[in-house]
């Protein structure tokens, strides 16, 4: 493997819960302690970053200080050092753009990274305040909006730290289609590494192309529920080691 500007070619980033939450089994971890568990556990099993959604005591996704702390804190003490940790600033757990800014300059402590969905409103102020407190930016490229032609226009893409080339079409048939479409769409990506990944019926196809293509890739619990052979997934860990066999 070969290490490009912090992101390593071929990697497993682990996406621990996503915005599910306990009706989606007890496997999701949804307390710090939870997600802290989970990480270590799919660390130890392949995964050498981590994609986690703070959550409110309510279980729902959140952008406060006090719950990014929380996670961050129990995550890095669960992970060694080398692990970078990121989080989502989706804009389910804060409409509001502004808001959403104010959050991310409210943080008392910083993740190594975020995600920042670039067909959202606001995604530009929100990359920008990201760069401005130092923290990487995960520009999370949609298929199936604008995402890709608004970040190839934006005078921060040569300085986010990768893309997330997000696949949402669900059935499996066409994924491997609408993953390459969009890598089209994003042509050099500025130069930019590429993390590419699917959801649902479309994660087990777009992860086998992204290993394929010898590009980072993320499995967990946010993007499915299943294993390759249809099982459920008992753990984030129990899909990390299936994606590790996957060549």
């Amino acid at each position: 493997m070969s290490v490009v500007d912090g992101t390593i070619a071929g990697m497993i980033q682990v996406c621990l819960n996503g915005p599910r939450g306990v009706r989606d089994g007890a496997a999701v971890p949804v307390s710090p302690g939870a997600m802290a568990d989970s990480a270590r556990a799919a660390v130890a099993a392949g995964a050498s970053d981590v994609h986690v959604h703070p959550k409110s005591p309510c279980g729902e996704d959140t952008l406060s200080r006090r719950a990014v702390a929380a996670t961050l804190t129990a995550i890095r003490a669960a992970v060694p050092a080398s692990v970078l940790i990121g989080v989502t600033t989706g804009a389910w757990a804060e409409p509001d753009p502004g808001r959403r800014v104010e959050r991310v300059r409210s943080w008392t402590a910083l993740p190594d990274h975020a995600s920042v969905n670039w067909h959202e409103p606001g995604a530009e102020e929100v990359a920008a305040a990201l760069v401005e407190r130092g923290v990487g930016v995960e520009a999370g490229i949609w298929s199936g909006t604008d995402g890709a032609e608004r970040f190839l226009a934006s005078p921060l893409a040569p300085r986010v730290l990768r893309v997330l080339a997000e696949v949402t079409d669900p059935g499996p048939e066409a994924a491997e289609d609408s993953a390459r479409t969009l890598l089209s769409a994003l042509g050099d990506a500025h130069g930019r590494p590429v993390l590419l990944h699917g959801e649902d019926g479309s994660a087990w196809p777009v992860l086998r192309l992204a290993r394929r293509l010898g590009l980072a890739t993320r499995v967990g619990l946010e993007d499915t529920l299943r294993l390759p052979d249809g099982r459920p997934a008992a753990s984030n860990a129990e899909l990390v080691r299936a994606a590790d066999d996957i060549h």
